[in-house]
C-alpha cells in the first residue's frame, strides 16, 4: 500500500538539511531502485523553485510500504529526523487516483 509521509521542518532547518541531505538521498534511492518510490520531495518555504536562504519548510515522500508500520519505522529512520530538520512527521495511508 502506499503511505504519505508529511514532515513539518524546525525553523532555520537549512543548513541540518544540507548537512544530512547525501544520507536522506541515499534512502531515497533506494527506494525508486526498489520500484516503490511514487514522488519525493521538499515545500520551498517561499513561492519560488529555489528557495536560496529562505529553505524549506517540509518535505512530502509517497511510497510502497508493507504496512504503516514499516512507513513510520522508515520515516523515523530517516536522516533529516536524525539531524533535527523535522519538528514533526505525519504518516499516513495514501491512496492515489491521479493521474
Amino acid at each position: 500500500m502506499l503511505y504519505a509521509i508529511i514532515a513539518q521542518d524546525v525553523d532555520d532547518s537549512l543548513q541540518n538539511r544540507l548537512a544530512a541531505r547525501p544520507a536522506h538521498l541515499e534512502r531515497l534511492n533506494a527506494l525508486l531502485d526498489e520500484g516503490r518510490l511514487i514522488l519525493a520531495g521538499p515545500h520551498p518555504a517561499i513561492d519560488t523553485e529555489d528557495p536560496g536562504e529562505a529553505g524549506f519548510s517540509g518535505s512530502l515522500i509517497v511510497a510502497e510500504f508493507n504496512s504503516l508500520e514499516d512507513a513510520q519505522t522508515w520515516a523515523a529512520d530517516d536522516p533529516y529526523q536524525q539531524a533535527g530538520v523535522y519538528a514533526s512527521v505525519t504518516v499516513k495511508p495514501f491512496k492515489k487516483v491521479f493521474p
